[in-house]
């Protein structure tokens, strides 16, 4: 068997997240389907870096897979990227250990998040920036953001119902700008993993902040405090982009 890394992007709209799952469509099950029929019709499993839920998109989601026969490259790229939905893009395939997880391998992810918060919205960026017409403070947003960056205990920003008891991640990059132009906030957030929803109750949190509903001190007493009931509401998926996955050596 030979094992193959892929860097893939797509467009989330129409998917119901990354992860197969029954009666929905996904991207994973989308990539197996075309794996599948590259293979003569036998089954493929593709394991994904992230799983993103429902609407969120991704510029540099990770997976791998194993292939009986070594391929050319360049080809397996063209022939899963030309032969995959529309809303998919093979965007390089390379030849691993064996031993390569995409998922379990020591990386760091980054994440973008955009907002429009323009009056009125722009229609055509409908399911990739999500509106929020309210006034904001960009310095207050700018300073609050800060507070995530280290080694801290995110429950306060997970979901509620999660499974993953060790909720304690490394947050290296956390930041809050303006577009200049197109006018979008791009809150854009590195770490070593982050929780379920964990970005998306940041954003949240940030824009309850910016907007006065909020404290700037907020973020440190969600951290201390490890309530997610502290912290703003789950901000939409459809903002949330998957940007980029860099593994260790």
């Amino acid at each position: 068997m030979t094992r193959y890394k892929a860097i893939i992007s797509y467009d989330g709209t129409l998917f119901s997240g990354f992860q197969r799952q029954p009666e929905a469509r996904t991207v994973q099950e989308e990539l197996e389907k075309t794996l599948t029929k590259l293979n003569r019709g036998e089954a493929i499993t593709v394991h994904g870096a992230g799983r993103t839920d429902a609407g969120v998109h991704a510029y540099g989601q990770v997976v791998h897979f194993d292939l009986k026969e070594a391929r050319d490259l360049e080809k397996l790229r063209f022939a899963l990227d030309t032969q995959s939905p529309d809303d998919i893009d093979v965007v390089a395939v390379e030849q691993v250990a064996d031993d390569f997880h995409c998922r379990y391998a020591k990386h760091s992810k980054t994440y973008e998040f955009l907002v429009d918060n323009g009056r009125p919205k722009n229609p055509m960026m409908r399911h990739y920036a999500t509106h929020y017409p309210y006034n904001l403070d960009l310095a207050s947003m700018q300073e609050a953001v800060k507070d995530l960056i280290g080694t801290h205990d995110f429950t306060g920003f997970t979901a509620s119902g999660t499974s993953v008891e060790d909720k304690v991640r490394t947050i290296t990059r956390a930041e809050v700008t303006r577009d200049t132009k197109t006018g979008f906030l791009v809150f854009t957030f590195s770490g070593n993993g982050f929780l379920y929803k964990q970005v998306r109750n940041m954003v949240g949190t940030l824009l309850k902040i910016g907007n006065g509903r909020m404290p700037v001190s907020q973020i440190k007493t969600i951290l201390a405090k490890k309530d997610r009931h502290l912290a703003g509401p789950t901000a939409a998926g459809n903002g949330l982009y998957l940007k980029e996955i860099i593994y260790e050596d």
